[in-house]
């Protein structure tokens, strides 16, 4: 049986950052799964766009990749989603998944990297997201998680991160966020609570593009580097998606085999709705 496993992120322009991070993860996915073909998939359609009409190369949506396979006889398909949250873009991806559950004999979908947190049974993904970063985490005056936000209801993940961190000690490490909540103020407002002078951003984004480099660590006024040292906190850099760190991309690897094996997918589903196809 032909099989393969679909790896589905939004995407980037900045080929760098492709390569050290969407690149790093998707060669650790084929060096583990050798027995699955590994395809590549990205969800902003702008994104797509601008690659291939600067660089001339074509990266398919998810409905693209989807439809591709069926075409190649593939019969399992593992659709792994490397965002962060569970917000529209990975609503986006389980409808596609939907759409074209009836063209294979399996298809199945991972969870983002925040997910289960404190149920019993259920893995620890807040928990073991800190674990695979905290060499970014310890041994400084404080840390800011600067990730994107959203209106969609997943922007709850931000606060249930920013609590995990405080009960597992990470006091001094702030979250805050582009378009949502925890937004830039509210962060800065908890640190000059506390006193703070020095801080280090650390993206809280698979890759370092457009968001961390402009957002994140420009010298214009509104960037979170330049609202930070305004208000006299001296500020240092760390200029890496998190698709940088071995231990976060094998957060992934993880949740594949969760999918080969069946695991936990049938968790916070109603018992309603379980037996329904």
């Amino acid at each position: 049986m032909k099989k393969a496993i679909l790896v589905v992120s939004f995407g980037t322009s900045h080929m760098d950052a492709l390569k050290n991070s969407i690149e790093k993860i998707e060669n650790k996915i084929k060096e583990e799964f050798k027995e699955y073909d590994v395809y590549r998939a990205f969800t902003a359609h702008m994104i797509i766009k601008k690659i291939k009409n600067r660089d001339g190369i074509n990266i398919p949506t998810p409905e693209e990749a989807l439809e591709e396979l069926r075409e190649k006889g593939y019969e399992e398909v593992l659709v792994q989603p490397l965002h962060i949250i569970p917000g529209e873009e990975f609503d986006y991806i389980k409808g596609i998944v939907k759409i074209h559950k009836d063209d294979f004999k399996s298809i199945k979908i991972g969870r983002p990297i925040f997910y289960y947190q404190g149920m019993e049974g259920l893995p620890k993904d807040y928990s073991l997201f800190i674990e695979s970063i905290k060499e970014v985490l310890e041994n400084e005056e404080s840390v800011v998680l600067f990730g994107h936000g959203t209106a969609h209801y997943g922007n709850a993940v931000y606060g249930m991160l920013q609590t995990v961190l405080v009960d597992e000690d990470y006091d001094n490490v702030f979250v805050a966020t582009v378009e949502g909540y925890p937004s830039i103020e509210s962060c800065i407002k908890r640190m000059k609570k506390k006193n703070i002078k020095k801080t280090k951003l650390v993206p809280l984004l698979l890759v370092a593009g457009d968001h961390a480099k402009n957002d994140m660590a420009s010298d214009e006024d509104d960037s979170l580097k330049s609202m930070l040292e305004r208000e006299g906190i001296e500020v240092r850099l760390h200029m890496h998606g998190l698709g940088e760190f071995d231990k976060f991309g094998y957060l992934y690897i993880n949740r594949i085999h969760d999918l080969i094996e069946d695991r936990y997918l049938d968790a916070g589903k109603t018992k309603k709705l379980r037996k329904r196809k």
